[in-house]
């Protein structure tokens, strides 16, 4: 197969080029204009580097010319909403666009678990395929809104083309040069860590298993399929768990802090209801204290992954005890 994969300059992307490449296909690389390419990428031959802004139509011609399957990974994951909303729908909409151009009928879209609802769901529930979308993904924040509009857009236009289409929803995706973790805690100083809701899982997906997954999804595509697939690895840590390996490997060990989910939960409570009754919800309240967030963020709950196995035949190539490897391969304590 010839796949396009946009966000191919990114933590992500760079593995889905180099997964896809192992597993015998050639890639069409799409790169912002001057974010820099892998040098590698120049001397492999199964590699094209395609360089575009997706926000805006404008040099998109050809794009998908030749393309037997769209990777599309590219998203906005920082800014306010109009940012975020270009990056990521409006990028949408111009590469479907170009789809539908060049007749191209197959589709993967990493979209991500911050498209579910946590507020109104118990905790220890699981967080599966068929869970409830977000309610209120204004409440949320910005990346929560975007995304629901990607996944809609894409739908939307699968259906009317009739499109074999993939929506891959990963977890935390990380690796070893990636493996700072909001959701589990935040720094007091050099010194001093809290480690936020100490006992709720990290649904966590190494790099690398993402992006076979990815790969993997790509080819099942061939087989007219429309399925939405969670991303995310087994032997899962807790946050302290986590928290507490990361900063072994930190140069001057830092003290750890559990912060537990019950205590967050009141205090994002008691800040909702003071907002609303003393300020009209006009207070800008930090995420840990807006009740949809820290739910999104800390509650804890189970994450199967017994139907990505059965439908892409994940493996997981790498477990998250690399967490616990310095830079000279050497093992850290926790």
């Amino acid at each position: 197969m010839k796949l396009l994969v946009t966000g191919a300059g990114g933590f992500l992307g760079r593995h889905v080029v180099a997964a896809a490449t192992k597993a015998g296909h050639e890639v069409r690389a799409v790169v912002r204009p001057k974010s820099p390419a892998s040098a590698a990428w120049a001397e492999d031959p199964a590699i094209e580097v395609f360089r575009a802004d997706l926000r805006t139509r404008a040099g998109l011609g050809g794009i998908c010319d030749g393309i037997d399957c769209v990777v599309h990974l590219a998203a906005a994951k920082s800014g306010d909403f109009y940012d975020q909303f270009a990056g990521t729908v409006i990028a949408t909409e111009n590469l479907l666009g170009e789809m539908v151009e060049a007749e191209v009928g197959q589709i993967v879209l990493t979209s991500s678990f911050a498209v579910y609802e946590y507020l109104r769901r118990p905790a220890r529930s699981e967080i599966s395929e068929e869970s409830p979308l977000a309610v209120d993904p204004e409440a949320r924040d910005e990346y929560c809104r975007t995304k629901l509009l990607q996944e809609q857009l894409v739908r939307k236009a699968a259906e009317e083309w009739g499109w074999s289409h993939m929506i891959l929803r990963p977890g935390v995706i990380y690796g070893r040069d990636n493996l700072w973790n909001g959701r589990v805690g935040f720094p007091i100083n050099s010194r001093w860590w809290v480690c936020t809701a100490p006992f709720s899982t990290v649904p966590l997906t190494y790099v690398e298993n993402c992006a076979d997954a990815i790969v993997k999804a790509a080819e099942r595509t061939a087989d007219n399929v429309a399925q939405v697939v969670n991303v995310v690895d087994d032997d899962l840590p807790n946050h302290w768990i986590y928290l507490r390996r990361f900063a072994s490997l930190q140069p001057v060990r830092p003290g750890v802090i559990p912060l537990p989910w019950i205590v967050l939960r009141v205090l994002a409570g008691t800040a909702s209801f003071v907002n609303r009754l003393a300020l009209r919800n006009s207070g800008k309240l930090p995420g840990l204290l807006v009740p949809a967030r820290v739910h999104a963020r800390c509650k804890p709950m189970r994450y199967p992954t017994k139907y990505v196995r059965h439908v892409i035949a994940f493996r997981m190539s790498c477990g998250w005890e690399v967490v616990g490897r310095k830079a000279d391969g050497t093992s850290s304590t926790s």
